[in-house]
């Protein structure tokens, strides 16, 4: 499935109204009656007061609600349910207070004609919802106790939910932390909170062929013929913190116009009376497929316009759906963010939708689009910028292609006036000529855009100066240097730390007195006053030895893996990828693993323990990856079970990465690896949630680490490696022959070529192995340097260094406890609600 996120807010800083305690609407409490005139609303005033008041909240309202869904809704007896009956009848019960909340929230917005923002995401993953909407409407208390005296633990019903996974990182558990602070700062087998709406669906075209016809004195042109799916909405509630907000998470289903072929069934071909609904449900069945083949990246732009055009289809209607609507304020009542390049057909299909069918004029409708949407980048790399050949977007989307020539050959005039014919002209051109000409969607979307940014402070510069250069020459060169900004990434507290770490959101409450951090990080900075306090330090550790006994029953229990809980705990989650480095975190515990094996066992006492996780998910055809995977398991297997070492170091690749996953893996850490060469990582985000939750970092001077690093200070980050402005220099040199091998490193490539991970056992990944040390020591292409791209060789030196340096920091446990208070502590630039806050103010800032 794919996703639209909502918020809401006016120019003038529309606010809902806030609760005025932490405390959810009790059952006196009289929702806000709709504005119904005439007699459709003398009809309904018995149904109006029977729905005045809200759902109570007290613990035996909520067993009676339980009891009701379990017995009317799911069709169980008193006598026989299961744990995952408890779940959904739980989940309903929960599900009917969203609902309360959402239906409530969008008529408010409605009465008071709010601004409201569409954040287009192919990836949300936003983790179990049932913890975090408790959570966040302020009914832990109450639901504990229903359930407790029914004999049941809510950690219980938590764990039967399954954990939504739209997505393979950090893109996508972005999107999910930034629909937490939209509904909290009010700016705008089924799934028991999943409320379908076959009530709100969009026909969605593909192929055809577009006519061209001159109608009321003008030219029109009509896409016709190909085939339409139907997109059906399906609606997920996502409540925001101590207020009366809840918005929307909408996703999308994929289903044929025509649901069954009576005519193909009853002349026996039974398979084709159902291929249309087969065919359709291929786009919402599985997100990203392996787009290796030309089949698999066909299918991966139908997924990704089929969402944008459903999107913006309803984002129209509801626009229309105000009374005297003007097409001028569209700008003033809409803002769509297209985060990556996934969504940016949008700019094309916007088009579409207000010529083709609104029947604007080309010129107005390009200064709409222009002043609706925005473009978030997320990659410092050219060439992870989607592209897609003319030939597919001909045959598949023809009448876009036709839009995308028009808005190209204005854009391509008006560089001509500027600058006269030159490289600028095809390096700024939307169409790629070549062997195969490509449409650049990242070109698309800057030139469509009201403002593009960047995710952190080094990303937008990198943006500015190599991935998007021309573009920001043409920029400044017209008076608008700030048409590129940036949006340092942030994270939710609510989910990151209340939820997943609840023993540290108590020490927070208890030090400062209330929850009032939860929505104002600012005031975690009181904390600093107590980093050296013996009490807190007590406390604190008490935290993370039970974070540390947590991660230790949930390895145990999911991978029959048994680790010291005494252990330094080191951990590195991440989507797989040569530029994040997870080949040179393996190749360390290899170094390590090979200098206990020298020592004596006395010698070995005064090594410091440590447990290496590493986790994520990788591309399908990424082939590399998935030798990186198979290395770290086959190293795993090795240390793991080596009597010498194994109770000063284990390693371990954590299947199936996902939000539970993290939730539990990230309060324990001591330490956490963000090892990125400089240059190559926009922001990440899952170095903010570790250290919000006490954790010190190893990394590089690249994306948010930068940033991070002077909110918590210097000491708490030990940061190794080459910087950005380097990273040139190394390559040339290395290009000429000087590109020297650390002994240590080479005795880890030795390792690995003498067979002790794999070898006459695994011949074929003995095999893949010597590949990727061979292409790093760059003895595929004698004479050339294009092996190491991502500099593990150079770095890996001032790696070892930098453990060193933890090994002997983490001896000293009061200095390291305190350290670990500083940067919790220090967190409060890298929360979403500040990165919201900072959308929604730039959504109100127009260039021409």
């Amino acid at each position: 499935m794919t996703t639209t996120g909502v918020w809401s807010a006016d120019k003038a800083g529309f606010e809902m109204k806030r609760k005025s305690s932490f405390s959810l609407l009790d059952a006196t409490a009289v929702r806000p009656a709709p504005n119904v005139e005439g007699q459709d609303g003398n009809r309904m005033e018995r149904l109006q007061q029977l729905m005045a008041t809200y759902e109570p909240n007290d613990p035996e309202s909520i067993q009676k609600s339980f009891a009701r869904h379990l017995e009317y809704s799911l069709a169980c007896t008193r006598f026989k349910f299961t744990m995952q009956d408890a779940y959904r009848a739980a989940g309903l019960v929960l599900r009917d207070r969203l609902l309360e909340s959402l239906n409530d929230t969008n008529t408010y917005y409605r009465e008071q004609d709010v601004k409201r923002g569409y954040y287009l995401s192919a990836e949300y993953l936003i983790g179990r919802h049932m913890q975090n909407a408790i959570a966040n409407l302020d009914l832990e208390q109450q639901f504990k106790e229903a359930f407790e005296d029914l004999g049941m633990k809510l950690e219980e019903l938590f764990s039967e939910e399954a954990d939504p996974a739209l997505g393979n990182g950090g893109l996508g558990r972005l999107a999910a932390c930034f629909l937490d602070s939209m509904a909290t700062l009010q700016l705008g087998d089924g799934c028991p909170f999943e409320i379908p709406r076959p009530d709100v669906t969009y026909p969605v075209r593909f192929y055809g062929t577009v006519q061209d016809t001159y109608e009321n004195g003008k030219n029109v042109s009509r896409w016709v013929g190909g085939e339409i799916v139907q997109a059906m909405a399906y609606d997920n509630p996502i409540p925001g913190f101590d207020t009366y907000n809840t918005n929307n998470l909408r996703l999308w289903r994929a289903l044929p116009s025509k649901e069954f072929d009576l005519d193909a069934f009853s002349s026996a071909q039974f398979q084709d009376a159902i291929t249309q609904r087969r065919k359709a449900e291929d786009l919402s069945a599985v997100l990203y497929p392996n787009d290796a083949t030309y089949a698999g990246k066909e299918l991966r732009l139908r997924q990704q316009y089929f969402f944008v055009s459903a999107s913006l289809q309803d984002l129209l209607r509801e626009f229309i759906k105000r009374p005297n609507y003007k097409w001028e304020d569209l700008p003033e009542k809409v803002a769509v963010q297209m985060n990556d390049t996934h969504p940016t057909i949008a700019v094309a299909e916007m088009m579409r939708l207000l010529v083709d069918v609104q029947k604007l004029e080309w010129d107005r409708a390009w200064e709409l689009t222009r002043k609706c949407l925005n473009y978030t980048n997320h990659t410092v790399m050219p060439e992870a910028l989607e592209k897609w050949p003319v030939e597919m977007f001909e045959r598949m989307l023809p009448r876009h292609l036709q839009i995308i020539y028009q808005i190209n050959g204005i854009w391509i005039q008006k560089l001509l006036q500027r600058y006269g014919d030159g490289p600028i002209i095809a390096a700024l051109s939307i169409v790629e000529e070549g062997d195969v000409k490509k449409i650049r969607m990242g070109h698309l979307a800057i030139i469509g855009a009201n403002k593009i940014n960047g995710v952190a402070a080094i990303h937008t510069e990198i943006i500015k100066k190599e991935t998007f250069p021309e573009y920001y020459k043409w920029c400044c060169d017209n008076g608008d240097p700030n048409k590129i900004v940036n949006m340092t990434n942030g994270v939710t507290p609510r989910r990151w730390i209340h939820c997943a770490n609840p023993a540290l959101s108590e020490i927070f409450t208890k030090y400062l007195g209330s929850q009032e951090w939860l929505t104002d990080m600012n005031k975690l900075k009181e904390m600093l006053q107590y980093k050296e306090d013996p009490k807190l330090h007590e406390e604190w550790i008490a935290m993370k030895k039970g974070c540390k006994a947590k991660l230790a029953d949930w390895l145990k229990s999911t991978m029959d893996l048994e680790i010291d809980q005494d252990a330094l705990i080191d951990i590195q989650i991440k989507r797989i990828h040569e530029y994040k480095r997870q080949l040179m975190n393996i190749l360390f515990v290899i170094h390590r693993y090979l200098e206990l094996k020298k020592k004596s066992p006395s010698e070995r006492a005064s090594f410091q323990k440590r447990v290496v996780l590493i986790g994520g998910k990788a591309a399908s055809a990424y082939v590399n990856a998935k030798i990186i995977i198979k290395l770290i398991n086959n190293v795993a297997k090795v240390i793991n079970n080596d009597p010498d070492t194994k109770q000063y170091l284990k390693c371990a690749f954590v299947p199936n990465y996902c939000v539970s996953a993290a939730q539990v893996m990230i309060p324990a850490s001591d330490i956490s690896e963000h090892i990125s060469t400089a240059g190559t990582e926009a922001s990440g985000t899952s170095n903010m949630k570790f250290v919000m939750n006490g954790g010190l970092i190893v990394g590089t001077m690249d994306g948010a680490n930068i940033e991070i690093r002077e909110e918590c200070g210097h000491d708490t980050m030990f940061i190794f490696g080459c910087e950005e402005h380097q990273v040139a220099g190394i390559s040339a040199r290395a290009q000429e022959g000087h590109y020297p091998i650390d002994n240590r490193l080479q005795a880890v490539f030795d390792a690995i070529r003498n067979g002790k991970f794999a070898g006459q056992a695994e011949p074929e990944a003995q095999s893949e192995f010597e590949s990727i040390i061979s292409r790093l020591c760059n003895t595929r292409a004698a004479g050339t340097w294009d092996g190491d791209r991502y500099l593990v060789i150079h770095d890996f030196p001032s790696f070892i260094d930098a453990q060193a340096k933890v090994d002997e920091t983490y001896k000293n446990r009061s200095l390291w406890c305190k350290l670990s208070i500083q940067a919790a502590s220090s967190m409060a630039q890298f929360s979403t609600d500040r990165t919201i806050s900072e959308y929604a103010k730039a959504c109100e800032s127009r260039t021409t």
